[in-house]
């Protein structure tokens, strides 16, 4: 499996499927599954049972998995972004395939 480059709270834009351009932060990161969960993209309605503490139950939504080949990272300048990792002065850092220049 390839290594992920997106980490959680990254802006991303869904580039295929129903929610297609589409952005979002980064939830969490399913990595054994090569999954991201985007807030407010891919959302499911869930019978949820009340449970002990403050929980509610009834009819709720919930952001379900994106594979993480269906979301590209958006850079600074707003538009959407192939990334790669490099090695600079002993830190791998990430950087724009095109451009060169450092995401983080």
């Amino acid at each position: 499996m390839a290594a992920i480059k997106l980490k959680k709270q990254d802006m991303v834009q869904v580039i295929t499927g129903k929610a297609k351009g589409t952005r979002g932060r980064i939830i969490q990161v399913l990595e054994s599954e090569g999954r991201v969960i985007v807030e407010g993209v891919n959302k499911a309605k869930k019978h949820q049972k009340p449970g002990r503490g403050s929980e509610k139950g009834g009819i709720i939504e919930k952001e379900m998995p994106v594979h993480i080949s269906n979301v590209m990272l958006v850079n600074k300048g707003n538009e959407p972004v192939k990334v790669r990792k490099t090695v600079e002065n002993g830190k791998r850092i990430r950087v724009e395939k095109k451009s060169g220049k450092a995401v983080d």
